[in-house]
């Protein structure tokens, strides 16, 4: 909170300073109903405002700072008609930011969302943030960290995070975050012949006292490596390799493997039906690469553009070791300032290897959403 009370006096400072930049506000309304019949509670209805302030002050023809503060404003009611109820509603900052640029880098301090890799939809390198596929909105809580971006003319580059003040928990985590012990690692991605490849490292210091109920389970040191690539050759190619391995023995959870593989293809029927598939393999093992609790998901997404204003896709994921099955369907329509969705879904009853998070509501059994977006 001190590093987001600095950037909020500069953000003003600097605003006084230079009268004659003029600070730009903007945000995104939102308000939706559901409707789950195999749910505790069948109807919710609830609304979201994200009000977002952005000011950028040029210092010469490559220097510039910039800074974003926004909050995330929301509210909701959950219901079984005339008899029961439960009401939720908070207001917290979601980003607070301040970012310095200069010709070929940047270093960013704050509030952020932070996000790489080659993925879309079952996502190993989704290390620090937790973008539900389904989402049209694409929320996500962000986190505390500095972060610093080197670009190469030949399209290479280097990234340096470290992070400090998160302890919850973000992408496949089987363990919260000691949020009082800094975290810090790195991103190399490099460009090959018709793609890219990249090299991550990350280390954190994980806490499973809530799952072991002993203080001395709450400092894991925790590393992560990873390797990741992409390719454009006709279709689109890609796969995330990830290897976690904690210090301390925790059993199947002291190391933990994920490798996705991605393909995504647009045919030409009509406007042009895109689509993604992917299937991401899991293990997690008392020794490295043991492949002794495995999971295998299957995922893929299919877009249409039935207008120019209009879109209709589908995310589906299959679920071999359980053979659980998830729908969503989503019709979306764009107004000049609003944007309606008209989504159906099934969920089952046992949790997914699905990148859920708390912005955005789930439901198991079919249901039914409406949702309509102003953005200004």
């Amino acid at each position: 909170m001190r590093i987001t009370a600095a950037i909020i006096g500069l953000m003003l400072l600097t605003n006084l300073a230079s009268a004659q930049q003029k600070p730009v506000f903007d945000g995104q309304l939102s308000g939706f109903g559901n409707y789950s019949p195999d749910a505790e509670l069948e109807v919710m209805l609830g609304g979201r405002y994200i009000p977002e302030f952005n000011y950028n002050l040029p210092l010469n023809s490559a220097k510039a700072l910039d800074f974003e503060a926004s909050a995330n404003i929301y509210g909701s009611v959950a219901f079984n008609p005339f008899y029961e109820s439960k009401t939720d509603g908070d207001i917290q900052p979601y980003r607070i930011w301040a970012r310095y640029t200069g010709k070929q880098y940047e270093i960013r301090l704050g509030l952020q969302k932070i996000d790489f890799g080659s993925a879309t939809i079952l996502r190993p390198l989704q290390w620090f943030n937790q973008i539900d596929p389904r989402d049209p909105l694409q929320l996500t809580n962000g986190v505390y960290a500095a972060l610093g971006r080197y670009y190469f003319l030949n399209n290479a580059n280097i990234w340096l995070w470290m992070l400090y003040g998160n302890e919850k928990t973000r992408g496949y985590d089987a363990l919260e975050t000691n949020k009082d012990i800094p975290e810090f690692g790195g991103r190399i991605q490099y460009p090959v012949p018709k793609g890219e490849l990249a090299v991550s490292y990350h280390h954190r210091t994980a806490d499973a006292s809530a799952l072991f109920g002993e203080n001395s389970f709450n400092k894991i040191p925790e590393d992560r490596f990873s390797l990741d690539g992409k390719w454009d050759v006709t279709v689109g190619l890609w796969f995330e390799a990830v290897h976690i391995h904690k210090t301390k023995n925790l059993g199947m959870l002291t190391n933990q493997s994920l490798l996705n593989l991605g393909i995504d293809y647009t045919f030409g029927v009509g406007s042009g039906l895109n689509v993604v598939g992917e299937h991401l393999l899991m293990t997690n093992d008392n020794k490295a690469f043991g492949f002794e609790n495995t999971a295998n998901i299957t995922a893929s997404t299919v877009s249409y553009p039935i207008t120019m204003f209009s879109n209709i896709s589908a995310v589906l994921y299959y679920s071999w070791s359980t053979e659980d099955f998830s729908f969503f369907l989503n019709y979306e329509r764009q107004f000049r300032k609003t944007t309606a969705y008209l989504m159906l879904y099934y969920n089952p009853d046992t949790p997914q290897a699905i990148q859920e998070n708390e912005l955005v509501n789930t439901f198991p059994g079919p249901g039914v959403r409406v949702m309509w977006v102003f953005n200004h």
